[in-house]
């Protein structure tokens, strides 16, 4: 009897705890796919893929990867600048150490954006990696 009303006592929580998960989290599926440096450099090498960098202007003008569109992911008009995208393409979004874009993925997927890659590490790993960087 003692088993049975650990048992209870554990799956109510866990009950509750599902009411409030959307069904997305609950399958484990994230809005976007975390990539490392070689991933983000081997998606990166299809042109028709963007770079989004959702660092702030003045990080983008003291180096950024070539090619790369800056929005920055805390500025008021983020959204409305992303909604201009085209949802069709791939977009491999980066900030400084990774935290900035995953907030950015987040985001964008709430947008419906579909094919979001998100940099483990940011610009920072990049650079580590000894890329090349453009001013």
């Amino acid at each position: 009897m003692t088993g049975l009303l650990a048992a209870a006592s554990v799956g109510r929580p866990a009950d509750a705890r599902d009411e409030k998960t959307p069904a997305a989290e609950k399958k484990g599926a994230k809005p976007f796919k975390n990539v490392g440096v070689a991933g983000f450099e081997k998606l990166r090498a299809n042109r028709k893929n963007v770079v989004l960098d959702v660092r702030t202007r003045e990080e983008y003008a003291a180096g950024h990867i070539a090619g790369a569109v800056n929005i920055d992911v805390n500025a008021p008009d983020f959204a409305e600048k992303v909604a201009k995208l085209d949802k069709n393409k791939t977009y491999l979004v980066h900030c400084g150490a990774g935290v900035r874009s995953a907030k950015a993925c987040d985001k964008m997927s709430k947008l419906d954006f579909p094919k979001l890659y998100n940099l483990e590490g940011g610009f920072k790993a990049w650079e580590k990696a000894g890329n090349k960087v453009e001013k």
